[in-house]
């Protein structure tokens, strides 16, 4: 028990340091610094432009840089880097990312589902939504403290004939019943931002619609259970999505013309 307590004060303090708000309101724990995450970020990019290959079409790449151009030129504060790096990686993947300190990656395979400048938007805009709500530093939070929970769950347990169960049941429990479902409001809160931005950029919110749709297509059925899945299911991400439509205020931006 004496071992325990400063553990506890330690993980205590963290918490009450570390706490902070979403752009949506939501309450997370924030354990890194921005510094840190966006060193992490170029890292990470660098890493994957160098494992990746990349897509040179130059009409391709200066319409994926049309969008993101619009898009980021609506964020505010330091998240308006003074330069996002943007860069087309030739796969099939239908997929994108955008990464801590101003770095995005599209796949070419998403160009084939996210079939105008709208539905991009979409996507884009969603992964911009991960970085403004700081999404990659509370998953590296929430996994360093599970980590001290495990350790300071050992040290209790410790010499117990409950130890292995107690280890059992804390996996079960970060699996299912915090880790998952807590990446499903991840997501739900980058559609979120993500819509309201790319509204604010002069793209039109309804084309959110159509590109999930494309993207039950596209996946054939054979998205897993949203019991168990990280991503909400797509007919609750639509659902969802229009109700936020709804309460979208009206901007008077131009609609951009990026075209591929």
């Amino acid at each position: 028990m004496k071992r325990l307590l400063p553990a506890c004060v330690l993980a205590v303090a963290a918490l009450l340091s570390a706490c902070t708000s979403s752009p949506t309101g939501r309450q997370q724990v924030l354990l890194f610094s921005e510094q840190d995450m966006s060193q992490l970020g170029a890292q990470s990019f660098d890493a994957l432009k160098q494992e990746e290959k990349i897509y040179t079409d130059r009409k391709t790449n200066q319409y994926v840089q049309c969008v993101t151009n619009a898009l980021t030129a609506k964020l505010p504060g330091t998240q308006a880097y003074s330069q996002w790096e943007v860069v087309v990686f030739d796969s099939d993947q239908i997929n994108a990312f955008a990464l801590p300190g101003g770095k995005i990656g599209v796949y070419t395979g998403l160009l084939k589902v996210a079939v105008n400048q709208d539905q991009l938007a979409t996507v884009i805009g969603h992964e911009i939504g991960h970085v403004m709500a700081q999404h990659s530093n509370e998953r590296l939070s929430r996994s360093q403290l599970a980590n001290m929970g495990m350790q300071i769950s050992s040290m209790a347990m410790s010499g117990t004939q409950y130890h292995d169960m107690a280890m059992a049941g804390l996996g079960l429990g970060m699996q299912y019943g915090v880790l998952m479902p807590y990446g499903r409001s991840q997501e739900s809160e980058s559609d979120i931002i993500g819509l309201r931005l790319m509204a604010e950029a002069g793209f039109d919110p309804n084309e959110s619609i159509y590109l999930w749709q494309n993207m039950a297509k596209a996946s054939g059925g054979n998205q897993p259970p949203e019991l168990l899945s990280t991503h909400p299911s797509h007919s609750t991400r639509i659902d969802d999505l229009r109700k936020e439509i709804v309460k979208l205020p009206t901007y008077n931006t131009p609609h951009p013309q990026c075209r591929l």
